[in-house]
């Protein structure tokens, strides 16, 4: 679906976000996870024909970003992070206007938003304008619009930020009714267990993993995490004042007398890991 080769990008600001990434997904859906500031953004920009790169290429099914990008643009949506939805149109309104901005003939697009909105569970609220719209239902808008433009690529760039639990479960719900190959970016590692198989992680403005979820975490087989705020405890990893070990299962109960606590491993583990190893 998509292959990146040797991307770099520097700003005029002389700030390199990219720094030569090397990369091919191949599945449905893929996740790009890292820190704030690590390259999430500006890679999804350059995917989706928003920004240039500084050298290097990527292509989007066979089309080259920098020159097909109405190729690109006819085939994809983009839903940036920034996103927010006009307080006074209603969620019906919003896909009406969307669609007619990709020159969707009327009678279809009214045909194709209803959809959308049933399939989406936004119908019943279709005539009432989005500051009345809960933090959740307001980011279903624009999934629905991924819905309703039938886009054969869907990126979706931090999709759930500044979400309450609860309303990012409602679009984690809304964006597996996608039926598109999808890239989206988060920091939020069980996004990025829950939405996709494939994940790639970024920081530094390179790839650092990449892979599917059981894949990645494989170095941690038999271990869990052993966490503890104890001041002048030794532990391999620091966070903060939090201490971090992986220990072997075997090993909880004595770490558990000691105060620490455990925790079961996720790819927040293999962020934390790469994290602290690259900064010293």
């Amino acid at each position: 679906m998509i292959e990146i080769k040797n991307l770099r990008k520097r700003y005029d600001d002389g700030t390199v976000a990219l720094k030569g990434i090397n990369l091919k997904i191949n599945e449905k859906v893929a996740t790009v996870i890292g820190r704030n500031g690590a390259g999430k953004t500006t890679m999804m920009r350059i995917l989706s024909t928003q920004l240039l790169p500084t050298s290097g290429t990527a292509k989007i099914k066979g089309y080259d970003v920098v020159k097909e990008p109405e190729r690109i643009r006819r085939i994809a949506v983009s839903i940036p992070q920034e996103a927010g939805p006009l307080g006074f149109l209603t969620p019906m309104e919003h896909l009406l206007m969307y669609l007619a901005a990709r020159k969707v003939p009327v009678l279809e697009a009214r045909q194709d938003a209803a959809k959308a909105l049933r399939e989406i569970e936004l119908w019943d609220a279709r005539n009432t304008p989005a500051d009345m719209l809960s933090g959740g239902m307001k980011r279903k808008i624009f999934v629905a619009m991924a819905l309703a433009s039938n886009a054969e690529v869907v990126f979706l760039d931090e999709p759930t930020t500044g979400l309450d639990p609860l309303s990012r479960l409602e679009v984690w719900s809304a964006i597996k009714l996608l039926d598109s190959e999808m890239v989206i970016t988060t920091h939020y590692m069980e996004e990025a267990q829950e939405l996709s198989k494939e994940v790639v992680m970024i920081e530094g403005g390179k790839c650092v993993s990449h892979g599917n979820v059981a894949s990645m975490l494989k170095k941690f087989n038999g271990l869990v995490r052993a966490e503890t705020n104890r001041p002048g405890a030794k532990t391999r990893y620091r966070v903060g004042s939090m201490g971090i070990d992986y220990i072997k299962k075997g090993e909880a109960l004595d770490y558990i007398k000691e105060g620490y606590a455990i925790k079961q491993i996720t790819l927040d583990d293999l962020f934390v890991m790469k994290g602290v190893e690259l900064e010293s």
